[in-house]
């Protein structure tokens, strides 16, 4: 519903909204970003606004200070993503003013991740803001939204456990193979992609007590200082046949946006290894790994629905950590609002 006054507003999707194969199909490549942030600025009646844009979440904050402006973003986003608005629709999701400084709060701190805890995000919110900022695309209001919300994500961490054991999408995928193989020492692992989420693989492999290593990646010279931190190997992505045939264990997270291990490539690999199997896990969103290889004799796919399954399981443990911080979330909110609305019904100078 369209608000008839001014009003704090987000509009977007996440894994709660939409399964993987949607989100794949609405991830942002950096085109595709700077193509939606643009139309942002070009829409009446937005006056401020910030893009998330993450493997699990496509999320605009702003402030809406005329009618129209929601259903005119709602059709930036279907043009920019490809997406019809009758297949989009389903899967948005509008917050406005309270709701929307509580959800900020609780993404920043983990608690909306698809693994509960993450600290990653944390940090991808900030490079939002901070890319908002430097464009002039905030204001008074969203300023004091994003700088409150680290606040309240650095309580959150300082004074709650709910980040305890370094909870990520990588560490939970380096679990779930120790739990399968056992000792991972004589285990030969490859790891795709050298950015953030394949650094903290191979460092989850590693003190998991991991000895033989492989990154590879698109650019040789990432993939040999992120494999000599773990006294590995390096390797190109040209060289993906020969190493992944010699692999037991595969991690992928690329920025890639087709599919780097295809099915015929794992079927290739497979005719090489007499009958040991091989375990995939793709922690990349568009996937890494094309899903139909998980069809084939001895080879198991995970992917982030996956590992947020897994996760799910660990959680019971976590709950009263949980509800300590949705307390501070719903404290730390109630206070905020009534100062932000002040300011949204102030004349505009």
């Amino acid at each position: 519903m369209e608000p008839d006054q001014p009003a704090l507003f987000l509009l977007g999707l996440s894994h709660h909204t939409a399964p993987l194969a949607v989100r794949e199909k609405l991830a942002l490549d950096k085109d595709r970003a700077a193509a939606l942030a643009a139309r942002l600025q070009q829409t009446p009646g937005v006056g401020e606004f910030a893009l998330l844009n993450t493997c699990n979440r496509v999320e605009i904050y702003g402030v809406s200070r005329g009618p129209g402006s929601l259903a005119a973003l709602r059709a930036s986003l279907a043009e920019t993503t490809g997406c019809a608005p009758a297949d989009l629709e389903p899967v948005l999701q509008l917050r406005q003013n309270h709701d929307v400084i509580s959800h900020l709060f609780s993404v920043a701190s983990g608690l909306d991740s698809q693994i509960v805890g993450e600290t990653e995000i944390l940090g991808q919110v900030k490079g939002a803001y901070e890319a908002a900022l430097a464009k002039q695309w905030t204001g008074p209001v969203l300023n004091r939204v994003f700088q409150k919300t680290f606040q309240a994500a650095k309580h959150i961490r300082t004074h709650t456990a709910i980040g305890e054991g370094q909870i990520s999408v990588a560490s939970v995928a380096v679990d779930l193979a120790g739990k399968i193989f056992g000792d991972l020492a004589p285990v030969n692992i490859l790891v795709v992609g050298a950015g953030d989420i394949g650094l903290k693989a191979v460092q989850a492999f590693q003190s998991r007590g991991a000895k033989a290593i492989t990154v590879a990646s698109r650019t040789l010279s990432k993939a040999e200082e992120a494999a000599a931190s773990a006294g590995g190997w390096a390797a190109s992505l040209a060289e993906l046949p020969e190493v992944l045939a010699a692999a037991d264990i595969v991690a992928s997270s690329t920025s890639a946006p087709g599919l780097v291990l295809t099915r015929e490539l794992v079927a290739t690999a497979m005719k090489r290894r007499a009958a040991r199997p091989l375990f995939l896990v793709d922690l990349a969103l568009p996937r890494d790994i094309d899903p139909d290889a998980a069809g084939l004799p001895n080879v198991y796919l995970y992917n982030l629905d996956d590992l947020a399954k897994i996760a799910e399981g660990n959680l019971a443990q976590r709950e009263a950590e949980v509800a300590r911080c949705r307390t501070i979330v719903a404290e730390r909110t109630a206070a905020l609002w009534p100062q932000l609305a002040h300011s949204l019904n102030s004349p505009q100078k």
